[in-house]
């Protein structure tokens, strides 16, 4: 039975880990321009919009309610699979804060989605570059 579990090469890991940082770097390390090229664009285009929009960035709460702590764990999970792009703008101080302008803009809650689509979407990009790397998907 331990002989069945199957070990994914450290190329592979590298693979992943380079998805996840750079939206679309890990198919072009696996040869896969194209998929490189829509499902990474695909990442980057929705982070993009989402700030276009005035969509805000989230991150983990520390304090407070308990409950407030667990309602912000989804969406600052889904925001941090960006990768660099979330990096970027939390070194930067940059779509965090509740800003009164940003939240008056018409467009403030489809940019909130379009961020947390970016983010969901790299991961599917990193499981999918993951796999290809280490055979188990052509």
């Amino acid at each position: 039975m331990a002989e069945d579990i199957e070990r994914a090469p450290g190329r592979a890991w590298l693979v992943g880990v380079a998805a996840w940082f750079i939206p679309g770097l890990g198919h072009l390390m696996v040869g896969r321009w194209v998929r490189a090229l829509l499902m990474g664009g695909a990442a980057w285009l929705c982070f993009f919009l989402g700030m276009t929009m005035g969509g805000r960035l989230y991150a983990f709460v520390l304090e407070g309610p308990w409950s407030t702590i667990l309602v912000s764990i989804p969406p600052a999970v889904a925001n941090i699979g960006a990768g660099a792009p979330y990096i970027f703008s939390w070194l930067l101080d940059y779509g965090f804060a509740d800003d009164q302008q940003r939240a008056a803009l018409a467009t403030y809650e489809y940019g909130n989605t379009f961020l947390l689509i970016a983010g969901l979407l790299n991961y599917l990009n990193m499981l999918d570059a993951f796999d290809i790397a280490a055979g188990r998907k052509s």
